[in-house]
Order: structure tokens, then C-alpha cells, then sequence
């Protein structure tokens, strides 16, 4: 929690803009700090004079954040537009509590100028506040402050009249009249704390409105730091492993959990170990308090209202057989979180409730260690994991001046199961084939891993590249994360030849995003020497990389895929040359013919985990290649007694087709490979190499 917040406005930025345009500046100050509102949270908005485009008289128009939007990055696009005059006129619509869904259907013919974003159910409790500049926030310590038993009279007294306070209420039409009619009767009122909810704050002029804001919560900051008993949650049961630790038991169970929840899609992990969470999971009222569950919406909707609490204890001499003991426990603790699950939608489901959703915690919380979340995608694992972040700071700061108050279940089952939450859902596109995927590809910085990424990527996949190369490693990083979610992409320093750095990679993949589904064997060298001139540091250097490195990085990847248990994919890049010889080639062609053997020992094994491995043979592919810019070229090129600059013609006549090959050519056979469009072929090869004859399969 923050302890003080400053006023980041700038007044000769602010004096260039216009009114919607202050807005989305005050917007994106707030939303830009986790302490004030968590992504997606909170919701602002001004009362603005526009032209109508049909009358061109002038009239009000509401612009407020719309449904999905996040105020640290909202763009002018990303909110609602709505007649101020209409949504006054709902009024009279209105018939009470019961019709509530009712007048949310009444948003669409308020909307101005045509404009298609749709608008939150939010939008009410901005109308009718008789002030131009409105801002509602989720912080952290206003929040606590809502979720104690005496809130009310805490917020008197430590905003000494400045905030009114109104009772829980899910967010609606009727919550909207009451926030303003408590902005009409008192103007030296600034705002109000919606119980167990957030903060509104309103002003006249965007500037007043922020600093109001941050004053607000300020105030809440300062009260709670200088009336906070300590120690918090009971003070500490167990201490904290080291960071080493740590991350080995969350690589370890991660993936395992990750297989017992899979479900009908495949899930992403976020791994948190801060400072906050150790302090929560490490205490002597973690049980206790996390079984009461998150009380602001924001929160559950984001992570369940209750987590999982994973029984390990940390204290153990004996770690690794504490370890091993709660994975036998796992899928018994998910089985009767699941049962309770059931069990409370069973309870408080209405006739025209939607189906029961997945039933599988969204967060683990683990003593010693820290937090893991899964979700759909990386970015929404990360967000459910600030969101309980935010939460754990609530509790803590609630517990700490009051007795920490929850949300009614049937109030949280009634948002979490709105038609509302149902049509947001519905809206989402439908996921792509490799949406909640993991790959791993060695050879990641070179031109066909980053194609095979790309490939991935666009797909929706996470990938973690491996190479020897950081400065490459760096280019390719930079160039994916622009053109796709920096969320779903990962580097990492790895030399497959050494044992301990291929261990060290694949925790690391599963620390990242909680296992692996897809493992690419990429990593490669050339070489071109006569068999008299083949030294045996040449040939060991080929094998090295070539099948010692994809059988290290295999081994590995297999152990992951089998701990996990929803099967699986390995591809190997092989060659051209792994199934002809090739003159003065002599190790270069035994490595890559060993790596096609070693596929197919793996889809012999592999098979009855569901675990597929399968080969891709690329033939002279130049563009991106780091082999081919090397002395190999050279090489090959005096192999065949022609000038190197017309080695990559000659590759191409030669060939049935008469092209070249690509980098995108090769990821395509890798994408077929890793998707379920080949989900009944192990031990097989395609040869992406535009026809050669000699290398025919069969």
C-alpha cells in the first residue's frame, strides 16, 4: 500500500487539451498506479458539451469508461458516449429493484453519435451526480477501510464529513440514484465509500476531480499506517524458503496442477512470490482469513471468492519429501474445492442462472512459497494475481483497525452469475487453436525459431525461446513483443549442451506459465570437412549440439509433459541431411540422423502418455539463418564446386519445385506438428525442401 500519493498532473500538458481529452489524461494517471486501481478496475468520466450531429444544437453528453476498458491505457475510442438528457429520463422508466437488467437494455438508445462501445452498467452511478467530472476507484486502502465491520463509522471519522458511506449494493440503477442524491443534498460532500466496494470522488474541472481522488486515498493511506496494529494476520507460522527454493517447489508443482485442471481448455500460470504474499501465506490466520473469500467484485470476479490453500509446510527438514507429499495431496484438494464449488452454485442458483462455469480454483496459495494463478491467458493469470494481491492488502489493512467483513455469498454469487458478467463472456472471441499452449523452442534467436514463435504466437500460444546468443536473443524479443502480448513471450540464455542450463530453462518455462505443451528442438550448426580433415573435436562439437542438446532439452521437456499429463508435443528440426548424405559432411549428417532416430524412441515411449514426437526436415533455408552466414555456406559451396553466391540458386534448381525454401515455409510443418490437425501421427517426418527426391521417406 501506498503511503503517500502525490499529484502527477501537469498544468502545460493539460492546458492543450480538450475536455475529452483531459479525461482520458486523468484516466490513464490513475489507472497507471495499482495502488489507486487495478487493471481493468474503477471507471471515470465527464459531463461534456457537444454538437448533436443531427440538430447541431448543443447538448450534454455523458462520456464514461466503457465495459472492458482499463484506465492505464484507454484510449479516447475506449469510452462510452451517452445523451446526459436520456439518461435522466430513464428515471421515469424505472420500476424498482426487480428491473434493474431491465434498464441496463435502455443503454443502447442513449448512446451519442452513433457510437458503438458499449457501456457498462456503471454508467448509472455516473449519471446523475450533479458534477461535471466524476471518478470511481478501487484503492487498496479505501477498499480496507469499506470492508471492515464499522465502516461506516470509520469513514466518518477519518474523512471527517468529506465522504459520505452507503451500504453494499450491486452496482445498478438504483445504486445510481442513491450516489446521486447523496451528491445533491450536501455540497461540502466529495464523494462516498460504497461498502465493501470503492470510492467515488467528484469535482467540477478534471483537475479538482483528480486531486480529490488522490487526496481521498491519501487520507485512507496516512490513517491506516498510523492506526494499523501490528503484527499483521496473527503474525508469522512459518518463515519464507529461499528464493532458490521457492522457485524450484513452483516449477515442481505447477505443472501438475495445471494437468488436474485442464478441463475443456488448456490454462496459463502466473507464479507471484512479493513481499505481500509471503507475508500472507506465511501467517498464523492464513486459513482463517482466506476462507472468508474477497468482498470488492473487482476482486472475485477476477480470482473466485475464495482461493486454495495448498497444505505444505515449509518448516520441514526435510523439503523435497514435503514436496512430494503435497503433490499426492493436490488433486484431492482440488477435487473438494470443486465439490464446495458445486455445492455454492447449487445453493444460490435462480431459475435463469447461466451453467455453472469452471469449477477449479483461479488462485493457490502456497505457505513458504507465494501464489500461483491460472487463468486463459498469460495477462489474465498476471491480472487474478494483482487482483488477490490487492485483496490480501484489504484483509490486511482491515484486520489491522477492525474485524475484517466479507461479502454475503449470495451477493457474490449473484454478480459473479449476472447477465451482465454472462454477455461479457459471450462477447469473447472464440479461442484460437493454440490458446493456452506453452512451447518451448531451443534455437529461439535464429531466422527459423523466431518464424516457428511468430507462427505460435499468432495462434495464441506463450513461447519461451532458448539460444546461446543474448544479443539475438534480445533482437527477437524486441521484435515479437512488439508485433504480439509481451505477456506471451519469454527468453532465456540457454546452452543445450550443458545439462544444468537445460534443467535451469525448463523450470523456468514452468515458473513462467506453469509447464509446456509444445517443445521445439531447434538449435543447430553446420559443419563441412572431408572425413581425413574431420578432427574429433568437429565431430563431438556436431553431436554436442546436435543430439546430446536435443536429447537433454527432450529429456527434460518429456518430464514436464508426463508430470502434467494432458499429453503433448516434441518436434525436431532435423534436415535435408539426416535422411541423404551429403559429401564432406560426414558429422553433420550422422548428428542429424541421430536425431531422427532418437524421435522416434521418444514416440515409442511417449505414445501412451499421449505424447507425440515428430520430425521437420528444412532444406537450404537462407534467408534469417545464422548457418548459412557462417563459413558453412563457404563450405558447402566448394563441396559442390560452385561460387558462394550461387549456392542458394543451385539449392533451389535442384529441387523438384524449383523454390526456396523459408524460415515461414518450415513453421508452418512445425505449427501442423504441434496443433491437432496431426494429433494421430508420432514418429513421422515432413521434408520441407521443395521436392527432393533423394530424401523421399518412402
Amino acid at each position: 500500500m501506498q503511503n503517500s500519493l502525490n499529484s502527477l498532473w501537469d498544468n502545460e500538458h493539460a492546458k492543450s487539451l480538450k475536455p475529452e481529452q483531459l479525461l482520458k489524461y486523468r484516466s490513464n494517471l490513475l489507472g497507471s498506479d495499482l495502488s489507486i486501481t487495478n487493471y481493468g478496475g474503477g471507471n471515470t468520466s465527464s459531463k461534456i458539451e457537444e454538437r448533436d450531429p443531427l440538430t447541431q444544437e448543443k447538448v450534454s453528453v455523458l462520456w464514461v469508461k466503457g465495459s472492458g476498458g482499463d484506465l492505464g491505457s484507454i484510449e479516447l475510442n475506449g469510452f462510452s458516449t451517452l445523451y446526459l438528457e436520456k439518461l435522466m429520463a430513464l428515471k421515469k422508466l424505472y420500476q424498482g429493484l426487480e428491473y434493474e437488467d431491465k434498464m441496463l437494455e435502455y443503454l443502447a438508445h442513449c448512446n451519442f453519435n452513433l457510437n458503438t462501445r458499449v457501456a457498462s452498467i456503471d454508467t448509472f452511478l455516473h449519471s446523475f451526480i450533479p458534477y461535471k467530472e466524476v471518478d470511481h476507484m478501487h484503492p487498496d486502502s479505501v477498499i480496507a477501510i469499506a470492508c471492515t465491520k464499522n465502516s461506516q463509522k470509520l469513514t466518518k471519522e477519518i474523512f471527517e464529513g468529506k465522504l459520505a458511506w452507503l451500504p453494499w449494493q450491486r452496482p445498478g440503477f438504483d445504486l445510481g440514484l442513491k450516489i446521486g442524491q447523496v451528491a445533491s443534498q450536501d455540497k461540502e460532500i466529495k464523494g462516498v465509500v460504497l461498502e465493501g466496494h470503492g470510492l467515488f470522488t467528484w469535482e467540477n474541472s478534471s483537475k479538482k476531480c483528480y486531486e480529490n481522488t488522490i487526496s481521498m486515498i491519501r487520507r485512507a493511506n496516512n490513517w491506516l499506517k498510523e492506526n494499523g496494529k501490528r503484527p499483521y494476520f496473527g503474525g508469522s507460522c512459518f518463515d519464507a524458503l529461499k528464493k532458490e527454493k521457492r522457485d524450484s517447489i513452483a516449477s515442481s508443482l505447477m505443472p501438475l496442477i495445471r494437468g488436474k485442471i485442464k478441463g475443456d481448455q488448456f490454462k496459463i500460470a502466473h507464479f507471484n512470490d512479493s513481499d505481500e504474499v509471503l507475508e500472507f501465506v506465511n501467517s498464523n490466520q492464513l486459513s482463517k482469513l482466506s476462507a472468508l473469500g474477497t468482498s470488492c467484485p473487482d476482486h472475485f470476479l477476477r480470482t473466485k471468492i475464495y482461493p486454495l490453500v495448498i497444505n505444505f509446510n515449509p518448516n520441514i527438514e526435510n523439503i523435497d519429501e514435503e514436496v512430494n507429499l503435497c503433490v499426492n495431496q493436490i488433486y484431492l484438494q482440488i477435487k473438494n474445492y470443486r465439490q464446495q464449488y458445486l455445492s455454492y452454485y447449487n445453493n444460490y442458483k435462480c431459475a435463469d442462472s447461466p451453467s455453472i462455469r469452471d469449477s477449479n480454483p483461479v488462485v493457490y496459495l502456497v505457505p513458504g512459497v507465494g501464489m500461483m494463478t491460472f487463468a486463459k491467458n498469460k495477462s489474465t493469470a498476471r491480472i487474478s494475481s494483482e487482483f488477490y494481491t490487492n485483496a490480501i492488502n484489504v484483509i490486511r489493512e482491515a484486520s489491522a483497525v477492525d474485524t475484517y467483513k466479507k461479502l454475503d455469498d449470495k451477493e457474490a454469487f449473484d454478480i459473479e452469475y449476472w447477465t451482465l458478467e454472462e454477455n461479457k463472456l459471450r462477447r469473447m472471441p472464440k479461442p484460437k487453436k493454440l490458446s493456452g499452449r506453452i512451447a518451448f523452442i531451443t534455437g529461439g534467436a535464429g531466422g527459423i525459431g523466431c518464424a516457428i514463435a511468430s507462427r505460435f504466437l499468432y495462434d495464441d500460444a506463450s513461447v519461451v525461446l532458448a539460444d546461446i546468443d543474448q544479443a539475438s536473443l534480445d533482437v527477437v524479443e524486441e521484435k515479437l513483443t512488439k508485433k504480439f502480448d509481451k505477456d506471451r513471450v519469454r527468453t532465456i540464455l540457454c546452452d543445450v549442451t550443458n545439462e544444468k542450463e537445460v534443467i535451469k530453462s525448463m523450470e523456468y518455462t514452468s515458473r513462467q506459465y506453469g509447464g509446456l505443451d509444445i517443445l521445439v528442438c531447434n538449435a543447430g550448426i553446420a559443419s563441412s570437412a572431408s572425413l581425413e580433415d574431420t578432427t574429433l573435436q568437429l565431430w563431438n562439437k556436431n553431436f554436442d549440439i546436435l543430439s546430446t542438446g536435443y536429447f537433454l532439452t527432450a529429456r527434460e521437456g518429456f518430464k514436464i509433459l508426463k508430470r502434467q499429463n494432458t499429453g503433448g508435443s516434441i518436434v525436431f528440426i532435423s534436415s535435408k541431411n539426416g535422411l541423404v548424405a551429403s559429401p564432406q559432411a560426414s558429422a553433420y549428417c550422422s548428428a542429424k540422423a541421430s536425431e531422427i532416430q532418437l524421435c522416434r524412441t521418444i514416440a515409442i515411449e511417449g505414445a501412451p502418455l499421449g505424447i507425440r514426437c515428430n520430425v521437420v526436415n528444412p532444406d537450404a533455408v537462407f534467408k534469417g539463418s545464422k548457418i548459412w552466414d557462417s563459413k558453412w555456406r563457404k563450405e558447402r559451396a566448394n563441396a559442390y564446386n560452385i561460387s558462394d553466391e550461387s549456392l542458394e540458386e543451385y539449392y533451389s534448381k535442384r529441387s523438384l519445385l524449383k523454390r526456396n525454401v523459408f524460415p515461414e515455409d518450415v513453421a508452418e510443418a512445425v505449427y501442423f506438428w504441434a496443433t491437432e490437425s496431426s494429433s494421430k501421427s508420432t514418429g513421422n517426418i515432413i521434408n520441407v525442401d521443395a521436392g527432393n527426391s533423394s530424401a523421399f521417406t518412402r
